[in-house]
């Protein structure tokens, strides 16, 4: 009796090894980017989140610059926020409109003399109560 033999079923072996060192050190280098530059858009978001919290603040439009960005650094102490510089923030007043711009950077070492740089920037008008 003949044996049936479906489409080269015997030549069948898997990835190669090559193809397997190739994969690992594709989704390693995806791991390291993820690690290094996750705890920075984390932060990113803990910042956003806490000047979007300071809208309809009580007192916040008769405050000036200074005791707002005091106002800032307290929330973003509270949410653990502890590379971030309150330099990086500028309040400015239009009437009863507060305007409030984030700009800063964010530099982490990747590895070896390879860093990566993220920039943020935002802007937030708000009133208080």
């Amino acid at each position: 009796m003949k044996k049936n033999n479906l489409s080269g079923m015997g030549r069948q072996g898997g990835a190669s090894a090559l193809v397997m060192m190739v994969m690992v050190l594709f989704f390693g280098g995806l791991l390291t980017l993820v690690i290094k530059l996750g705890p920075a858009y984390l932060d990113d978001i803990t910042i956003q989140e806490a000047l979007e919290s300071l809208d309809g603040t009580e007192g916040l439009s008769q405050m000036g610059p200074a005791q707002v960005r005091t106002l800032i650094n307290k929330r973003l102490s509270v949410n653990n926020v502890r590379g971030f510089d309150a330099k990086n923030i500028s309040v400015d007043k239009d009437g009863d409109l507060v305007v409030i711009n984030v700009d800063y950077e964010v530099r982490n070492n990747l590895f070896s003399n390879v860093d990566t740089v993220v920039h943020f920037k935002h802007k937030y008008e708000m009133k208080g109560k």
